[in-house]
């Protein structure tokens, strides 16, 4: 039975370093909350989210262009057959995918929510945010959760519930930016409602109360899921859980930055000093510790199909839990002192996760 990432060697430690590499320069806040997870697990992590990042921007730069979506998908059925492209992101994956039997429709929902945003599509309601956040961000939840060796329904669907957050945080967050690049993904019958008509404001983006209530709603949606997370990180080996409950807490601090600009996320983009930063994740580090409770609400039906392909796969061959993450304050300090010195923790200049 396979255990020990460490000893795992079929795409080589050269490739890891690639992913590793790409995560440091390109997603800051994703690479200083990852280095609170144990060890063996931030490696597999950078090669599940550097193959997300490259696909992603991959649909980005070629939005309008020739459709990125069907080499995507080719990549993904080379890599899941034993054959990975000859990219470093690629061949780490495939090591991953082998070792920790990650389900494939974990990623067919990712690439989906890809192709969604290369379509342009739009949002009416809430739930068909939901779906979309499912994909772009549950999906990358789930397999985390994999990763951890967590794959108990109810855990599942709280990991879930905090990726689709997460992606209303990003949403509520990068109005007026989306907005400029001719994108919308706030709910369009919210803002009917409000008395937006949603084609007029993408055409000239402006902030006001209305659209201010609408934000605030997004947000108050998030925090309600971010709530429900908690007994899902509960479930996790104590050696993963600072670092889950440091991402969620980070997360809903932009949401209360976002607040703090009452909404407006139109005319600026809403910033998380690095000296609050560092205050979140300390409280986020110790509160890690006293999480608990038992799930009380069933999946969202938008994520559901995520779960089913975890629990309809093939068993996960659990080893033991992970070791419990050092918990002296003194090495949390020093591990962020560090991490400022050299720019992880930075403010407006700083990538997002």
């Amino acid at each position: 039975m396979r255990t020990n990432w460490s000893e795992w060697r079929y795409a080589g430690l050269e490739d890891r370093r690639a992913c590793r590499n790409l995560i440091r320069q390109g997603s800051r806040s994703f690479f200083a909350a990852s280095l609170l997870l144990p060890a063996d697990l931030r490696d597999p992590a950078y090669a599940v989210y550097s193959f997300c990042r490259l696909a992603d921007d991959g649909v980005d730069l070629e939005r309008g262009g020739p459709n990125p979506i069907a080499r995507l998908r080719w990549r993904l059925e080379a890599l899941y057959r034993g054959r990975p492209l000859d990219h470093p992101a690629d061949r780490a994956l495939a090591d991953v995918v082998a070792f920790y039997d990650l389900p494939r429709p974990l990623f067919d929902a990712l690439i989906e929510g890809l192709e969604w945003d290369h379509r342009g599509r739009c949002y009416d309601s809430i739930e068909d945010l939901h779906a979309y956040a499912a994909r772009v961000a549950s999906a990358v939840g789930a397999i985390m959760a994999c990763l951890m060796g967590r794959r108990a329904p109810e855990t599942l669907a709280r990991a879930c519930d905090l990726g689709v957050a997460m992606q209303l945080t990003n949403i509520a967050r990068d109005v007026g930016e989306d907005a400029r690049a001719g994108r919308l993904y706030l709910p369009r019958n919210w803002l009917r409602e409000a008395g937006i008509d949603p084609d007029g404001f993408l055409a000239a983006p402006a902030m006001s109360p209305e659209l201010g209530s609408v934000i605030r709603l997004l947000l108050e949606h998030a925090d309600t899921l971010y709530r429900r997370s908690l007994v899902g990180i509960a479930d996790l080996p104590r050696g993963c859980r600072p670092a889950i409950n440091a991402a969620r807490r980070l997360y809903a601090e932009i949401g209360a930055a976002v607040a703090a600009r009452d909404y407006d996320s139109v005319t600026a983009r809403a910033v998380v000093p690095p000296g609050r930063k560092f205050a979140v994740v300390l409280y986020a580090v110790a509160e890690a510790a006293l999480i608990g409770g038992r799930a009380t609400a069933p999946s969202l039906a938008a994520t559901r199909f995520l779960v089913d392909a975890v629990t309809e796969a093939t068993p996960y061959r659990q080893g033991p839990d992970d070791p419990v993450i050092e918990s002296r304050t003194e090495w949390v300090i020093d591990l962020f002192g560090r991490l400022r010195e050299r720019d992880y923790l930075g403010g407006a200049g700083s990538s997002a996760a």
